[in-house]
């Protein structure tokens, strides 16, 4: 029988992380990618959708 794993998915302010798990909930590899923000004007920050999906994919 193939292994089960769950890929979670975190989008923060700063950057995407994924972690996958294992069956027995343990965690079996994770990754982080930084991303750029973007200050339009004051208080404001805004990110490229198109970054958020290549870092995410």
């Amino acid at each position: 029988m193939a292994a089960k794993y769950i890929l979670a998915i975190d989008q923060g302010t700063t950057s995407t992380r994924a972690i996958v798990f294992d069956s027995a909930g343990h965690p079996a590899a994770s990754a982080q990618k930084e991303l750029p923000q973007i200050f339009p004007k004051p208080g404001w920050v805004e990110h490229d959708p198109e970054e958020i999906w290549r870092a995410t994919v």
